[in-house]
């Protein structure tokens, strides 16, 4: 299946191969006579048209770059596009805003699509300074490099070399000796590139506080929550969600570790908390990624027959890629493309329940650029991640019934479903301890890395069980945060995961209570892509944008109630 594109603005064959390709299409925006609303309308879409074709060309090639990291000459195309490329489109998006604020007309658009639309036009002029262009420039290629290293690493276990993805498996297995030799394995391959992944952040927490400084702001955090357009929430909010997480969800955590502990009978070191408690083999719910991809599709039938077609529709445009391999970067993505509003599906399965997870996860972005793709403009379409993070955790969940596809023994459903339970309580305080890690590094921006490694391990203790001995081990747990590519790649993009679980939580409560009618209120509400504010689009979805103490600790009982059903 191909989707092909009917362009207005551009010609229908264009290929970014230099800048003297695209700026006659910039200067025709810029130079244009806006004369009247029509006219303005025009303008927009025009606009809209050369952002997505850029945003999908992009796109394409980072897509490119992390399916093969060893590949240079695709490291270098998508290099080419941030350096030679986003420089020289930077400044030309600022005069593109200043003439859309300043038009006559502006004032006229109507619908509260455009209240938001603008609203972020004059956010982003605010904080626009054109010594930022190769700053953001250099962030960018540096980023980048973590993948590559991390995506470098293996280790050979029983003779076979696997990537850590597929090592990590062996966590979970019931020969105690296995795990310890697997966690060992894989920690040594993380501390030989400690000191490299230490260096790497120190350069890019130099260049973000530059940034930050340069756009007259005190620090990288005040930069960013003005940069991600967060109007709906304060840093001070955050420091209440720390503090409810804290308070309402570590007791629950600290249960699960008790009771962990008294199954298996001994104290529990870092390579015993994945493994079945009553040594069960793991769950392997599939076998290779074609076997993920049917199944997936399946499952989404199952809930709603439209999910299935979006899954099989990517199929078909070869739009997945779900394998972990050598060389390959870690992580997973649905990376959104904009003009085709066909999505990729980027992940590193290896046979594990955390697979189907992901899928899942990923699947419901991919619903989400399907149920908005056809919006009047590239930024109707450009969601903050509260609403895109309701998308796909939502999904993990209204899917559940679908997953018997995967689990078709009804006990290993309900173990499955009962690990993903506990893991969505589990983690809550890491989704916290990573966000208030950002607020220290990024608003004490001369720390060393010292400093930085001891205010890990405290923060580890504010938020641990006190029931894993790390004794042997205390230089790894100081550089798990290493393990979180969002610190390197998307800074301060993780709390958000936080806020959208408790949505999704609510969701799915209303899906065990009329399921059409969630999935409708699911639906409608990712159909609105960023026309509305969060809160608009959470109460379309049936339930509230909402993270205080109260909220967590009544989502908490919901879901204990749940557990309960599945013991």
């Amino acid at each position: 299946m191909i989707v092909k594109v009917q362009r207005k603005f551009l010609p229908q064959k264009i290929k970014v191969t230099s800048w003297d390709v695209i700026q006659p299409y910039f200067a025709a925006l810029l130079e244009r006579d806006i004369d009247s609303l029509e006219s303005l309308q025009l303008w927009l879409k025009d606009r809209s048209e050369l952002e997505a074709f850029l945003s999908e060309d992009l796109a394409w090639r980072y897509v490119k770059m992390t399916c093969d990291t060893t590949n240079k000459e695709l490291e270098q195309s998508y290099l080419f596009f941030v350096n030679e490329i986003e420089p020289q489109i930077a400044p030309l998006n600022d005069q593109l805003n200043h003439k859309l604020v300043n038009c006559g007309y502006t004032n006229d658009l109507v619908g509260e699509g455009y209240a938001i639309y603008l609203r972020g036009v004059r956010k982003a002029i605010e904080i626009y300074r054109e010594e930022n262009v190769p700053l953001l420039s250099q962030i960018a290629t540096l980023s980048q490099k973590y993948g590559a290293t991390i995506g470098s690493m293996s280790v050979t276990i029983e003779g076979k070399e696997l990537t850590l993805q597929q090592a990590s498996n062996y966590l979970k297995n019931p020969d105690r000796g296995k795990r310890q030799l697997a966690f060992e394995l894989i920690t040594e391959q993380r501390l030989k590139q400690s000191s490299t992944l230490d260096d790497l952040f120190d350069s890019l927490l130099a260049l973000r506080h530059q940034v930050a400084v340069n756009a007259g702001f005190e620090n990288f955090r005040d930069y960013m929550f003005a940069a991600l357009g967060r109007f709906d929430y304060t840093p001070a909010d955050c420091y209440a969600f720390h503090q409810a997480i804290q308070d309402e969800v570590m007791p629950l955590v600290k249960e699960f570790a008790r009771t962990r502990h008294l199954e298996l009978g001994h104290e529990l070191r870092p390579w015993d908390l994945e493994v079945d408690t009553q040594n069960r083999e793991a769950l392997e719910p599939f076998t290779s990624g074609k076997d993920l991809l049917d199944k997936t599709v399946k499952c989404f039938r199952k809930v709603d027959d439209y999910f299935a077609w979006c899954i099989e529709t990517m199929d078909n445009m070869e739009r997945l890629d779900l394998e972990s391999r050598k060389g390959k970067a870690p992580g997973g993505y649905n990376y959104p493309m904009a003009e085709t509003g066909v999505p990729f599906i980027f992940m590193n399965a290896a046979s594990s329940t955390r697979d189907v997870e992901t899928m899942v996860h990923e699947g419901g972005h991919a619903v989400h650029s399907f149920l908005s793709k056809d919006l009047e403009l590239a930024a109707f379409k450009s969601c903050p991640s509260e609403v895109a993070e309701l998308a796909s955790m939502s999904m993990e969940l209204i899917s559940y019934e679908g997953q018997s596809v995967f689990y078709p023994n009804p006990s290993d459903l309900n173990r499955a479903q009962r690990e993903h339970l506990e893991g969505i309580i589990k983690i809550l305080p890491w989704i916290a301890i990573i966000d208030k890690f950002q607020h220290w590094i990024y608003t004490n921006p001369t720390h060393t890395a010292e400093e930085r490694k001891r205010y890990w391990v405290e923060l580890n203790s504010d938020f641990g069980t006190g029931m894993v001995d790390w004794t042997g081990y205390e230089n790894m747990q100081a550089y798990t945060w290493q393990k979180q590519l969002h610190l390197y790649e998307v800074p301060f993009y993780y709390i958000e995961y936080g806020m959208a679980q408790l949505g999704a939580l609510a969701v799915w409560r209303n899906y065990l209570q009329q399921p059409k009618v969630a999935v409708q209120q699911y639906k409608e509400a990712l159909s609105l892509g960023y026309t509305k504010s969060i809160q608009a689009i959470y109460q379309t979805a049936g339930v509230e944008f909402n993270f205080s103490a109260s909220y967590i600790k009544e989502l908490m009982s919901f879901v204990q109630s749940q557990l309960r059903k599945l013991a």
